[in-house]
Parts: C-alpha cells; structure tokens; sequence
C-alpha cells in the first residue's frame, strides 16, 4: 500500500501525461493517442472488469506518452524509422513507480497479448487496423509456439489479452470517452490497494 503522498504524486503525474499528449496522433488511426486510450478504459469498465485491469486499459499506452521522458524514442518518430518504440515495456516501467504487477504487467504484456492472439486465433488478424498490422510486423510478427507456450503460462498473460482486446475495440472516431479525471477515484483505489515490486 502506497501513502497519500505518492498516491497524489501519481495523480498529478498521469494528468501530466494525458495534458501533453492532447492532440497527439494516435500512429494512424482514426483517433487521437489519449482518446483511444479513454476509450479502453471506458470499455473495459463498462464490461465488468476489475479496478485494476480497468487502470491498465486506461493507461495501457501510456509509453507512448512519456518515452522520450524514459529514454525510448518518440512513438511517430519510430514509426516513421520502421521501429518499434517499445511503449509496452517503458509504459510498465513509468507506471511501476506506483502500481504493482497488476496494473504494469498487463500493460508491459499488451504487447506481446497481439502477437499471441494473431499466433493462436485463426481470425485475429483480420480484426487488426490496417496500423495494428504494420507495428505488429515492427514488434515481431505473431509468436513462434514456444513463445506462446510461454506467454500463455505467465499468470498475468489473460489480463494482458483483455487489455489487448479492449486496446483493439478502442479506435472508434465517433466516441468521445470521459476525460481522465473522470477515473480518479478508480485510479485512487487501486493505488492504495497497490503492492509495488
């Protein structure tokens, strides 16, 4: 459990992030970097989910936002170098400084959650936006068997492919999703119930 200090720390910081991203192109989709991630957040509240796995749909992109603040490149101008920006584990990485495993692995596997599914599920790759294919060949292309036998073993790795389906669901351009702030006591109630690394 995480004090009042670093719960308003935390706070302050993902307002930050959301605040710098306004506007922010989301890789050539049809929504911008922070609606689409409202929108996962939205999705996956409305279907049930639990506090924490909402918190990783609503900031499951969250490395897009601030890598260049951790050392990873620019998320457009990776793209545009035909690189991958390695958002997943920088995300994880930045959210760890106040949320445990069940928040930051799912972000840090949502990644990997694609690869999964367009290895295992024979219709996957149909459902992925025209982006989502091209950064899926940046980011490895579908999992080898072994991959997936071990992604599948990892004991987040059905948190990390709701987050992957939420992160899928989440492009629509005619939804405007509640604004961050809107999540604050969610986000507040799985920081104090956080146990961090």
């Amino acid at each position: 459990m995480i004090g009042d200090d670093l719960i308003d720390e935390a706070l302050d910081a993902i307002d930050r992030a959301f605040a710098s991203a306004e506007g922010m192109a989301y890789l050539g989709e049809d929504v911008s970097m922070v609606q689409h991630q409202l929108q996962a957040g939205a999705l996956a509240i409305a279907a049930g989910s639990s506090d924490a796995l909402a918190v990783a749909a609503l900031l499951h992109d969250v490395g897009h936002m601030i890598g260049h603040e951790v050392g990873e490149d620019d998320a457009a101008i990776a793209l545009s170098n035909d690189a991958d920006a390695h958002h997943d584990r920088s995300g994880a990485r930045w959210l760890a400084q106040w949320f445990g495993p069940d928040v930051t692995e799912p972000v840090r596997l949502h990644v990997a959650a694609k690869r999964y599914l367009v290895a295992m599920e024979v219709d996957y790759a149909s459902k992925l936006s025209l982006a989502s294919v091209h950064t899926l060949e940046l980011q490895g292309g579908p999992m080898s068997a072994d991959e997936a036998a071990r992604f599948a073993a990892d004991p987040l790795s059905a948190a990390a492919i709701a987050v992957r389906r939420f992160d899928e669901a989440a492009k629509d351009p005619l939804i405007e999703a509640p604004a961050v702030r809107t999540h604050r006591d969610l986000v507040v109630r799985v920081l104090r119930s956080s146990t961090r690394y």
